[in-house]
């Protein structure tokens, strides 16, 4: 036997097994990206969304607008400083708070220079600054005509 006869003769070994007749199952990038990325993301966005949506507590608050002005590198919030004076000669205490609709803006604006009650809204767990520099979102304003302490009115 030569060497050729060797390579041309199919001899079957006792040891070796049968292939098999499955097709091989292949690595599907697109899923796992999906899984490894999409999914954690969309987590991310459904607890911004509750954050954003779902009030911790709302109250009122009543003083003289200080300072207000529109910042924000992406989106755009209006951010101001209530001072509240109860008793006249007694220190003012500050209330920093944020605006995200422009209607209600333009009501704050209207009122400066004028003793005004906040309603606001305060949301903790606000993930980042993007949406406010403080987790309390003014909703709506009135103007009081009294000078001496005002109560919330229900």
């Amino acid at each position: 036997m030569t060497h050729d006869d060797e390579r041309t003769t199919d001899a079957v070994s006792p040891d070796a097994t049968p292939k098999s007749t499955k097709p091989r199952r292949r690595f599907n990038i697109g899923k796992w990206l999906f899984i490894l990325l999409g999914v954690p993301l969309l987590l991310f966005l459904g607890y911004l969304v509750f954050a954003l949506n779902w009030a911790y507590s709302s109250g009122e608050r009543a003083g003289y607008v200080q300072n207000f002005s529109r910042r924000g590198v992406i989106v755009k919030t209006w951010e101001g400083e209530l001072v509240m004076v109860n008793i006249p000669g007694a220190l003012a205490e500050k209330f920093n708070f944020t605006v995200r609709e422009d209607s209600v803006a333009a009501q704050i604006n209207a009122t400066l220079g004028k003793r005004v009650v906040l309603k606001y809204e305060e949301h903790v767990g606000v993930p980042t600054t993007l949406f406010g520099e403080t987790g309390i979102y003014v909703v709506g304003v009135h103007v009081t005509g009294e000078d001496g302490p005002v109560f919330p009115q229900y």
